[in-house]
């Protein structure tokens, strides 16, 4: 167990089975930054972790598909035991060169705004515990909403720089209804198999910024469906009544795949249906049929909203869903946090430059002649030899007439 305490009295510490209470009750009175749109809230989770912590803590020993299924830490103030923060993270892709910081916790009277700036208050110490003790992860994310300003700077202090606005939408059960009536017209619209993985990643390539598909370094292994990953994602949506259903346009011509969608419904009504949207730029004109099949798919099930998101590079998909009388619900910023500040933190701060450049001290000792060397003293020699020679030439010729002087 790796712990972190400083002279500010918090110890940090893995999560164990007597904190999910005091977790669960830290939601409560507490400024907290979730990543938007979540497939499983925080009280899903501490739910199933009070169930199988002891299968979920044997998981996280050593490297496996669910090792960080539910990972988190503390921040246990050492004079009183009291948990004062909670910070849960997790591998953004597959080759765990990005994480993401799922969800933070922190006590509200731990983040005013005097104490923001502070390295020893507890929302900094979770945060850089993070940072130094997942070493493989290069790049951090994290989502935030634009009105949590203390967070914001919170964020900004520990090197988060922002990288895309989002904004979340919600259409009505009324405006599904009507959607509904429409023909997706559809012809190539597939079911998404382990095959398709080559085909969703280049669509995921092309569909974003440089900058976001190198924060993100998504590969095709990223998007091949694990059998016991999927497996234990049916376990959980069967646990907490759900379907999902997805699919991905095809184009026969260029055998690529231009659009792709992937829907949550809610069976049991509790919550509101959510769609994960990701469309070729070129083929914007997809976003009314997508529409329509997702709202067909949500018919028959309890009346709920859908939600869906749109990053600020998606001009076409903000335009049409204004136009199609949406709800902005929600803004946030996708943020991110590069390798390059953990080292100047952990690393470039404790070296000296003398400590550095103790074995590039001169030592005193002659000199070994090289070839290079040899070359320059004999081509030296033979210049100088040369001029000498020319010198003597030069005495034994006879004087030139002068100009104009006939001899």
């Amino acid at each position: 167990m790796t712990l972190s305490t400083d002279h500010s009295g918090v110890l940090i510490r893995p999560v164990q089975y007597r904190d999910l209470e005091s977790i669960d009750s830290l939601t409560s009175n507490s400024l907290k930054a979730e990543l938007g749109n979540t497939e499983f809230s925080l009280t899903e989770q501490l739910q199933q972790a009070r169930s199988w912590y002891g299968l979920l803590k044997f998981l996280s020993y050593f490297p496996n598909p669910f090792q960080h299924l539910f990972s988190g830490y503390v921040a246990e103030r050492t004079e009183s035991g009291q948990i004062g923060g909670f910070i849960q993270v997790s591998p953004f892709n597959s080759s765990r060169s990005t994480w993401r910081v799922e969800r933070i916790l922190v006590e509200e009277l731990a983040i005013q705004p005097d104490l923001v700036t502070d390295p020893k208050g507890i929302g900094s110490q979770l945060l850089r515990f993070c940072f130094e003790r997942i070493w493989e992860a290069r790049t951090w994310l994290l989502e935030i909403n634009i009105h949590e300003k203390n967070l914001l700077a919170l964020y900004r202090q520990n090197g988060f720089q922002p990288l895309a606005q989002m904004t979340y939408w919600s259409l009505s059960p009324e405006l599904l209804a009507q959607l509904a009536e429409n023909d997706p017209d559809l012809p190539n619209l597939l079911p998404v198999s382990h095959a398709d993985a080559q085909l969703l990643y280049q669509l995921d390539c092309v569909s974003m910024p440089p900058l976001m598909r190198q924060v993100f370094d998504r590969h095709t292994q990223d998007f091949k469906s694990r059998f016991l990953m999927g497996l234990i994602h049916k376990i959980q949506h069967w646990w907490l009544k759900r379907g999902v259903v997805s699919g991905y346009v095809f184009e026969p011509q260029r055998k690529a795949a231009i659009a792709y969608f992937k829907l949550i419904l809610s069976k049991d009504g509790s919550r509101p249906h959510q769609a994960e949207l990701t469309v070729h730029p070129a083929y914007t004109w997809l976003y009314p049929k997508l529409l329509f099949q997702m709202a067909k798919l949500v018919q028959g099930l309890p009346i709920q909203s859908l939600e869906l998101v749109s990053a600020d590079y998606q001009h076409e998909r903000e335009e049409y869903l204004d136009q199609l009388g949406a709800e902005r619900v929600e803004h946030t910023l996708l943020m991110s946090r590069s390798v390059w500040h953990k080292l100047k933190e952990t690393k470039l701060e404790r070296l000296q430059l003398s400590e550095m450049l103790q074995g590039l001290q001169p030592v005193p000792r002659t000199p070994i002649p090289s070839r290079i060397s040899w070359l320059k003293v004999s081509d030296s020699v033979e210049v100088v030899s040369k001029s000498s020679n020319g010198d003597k030439n030069l005495d034994q010729t006879p004087d030139l007439p002068e100009k104009g002087h006939q001899t």
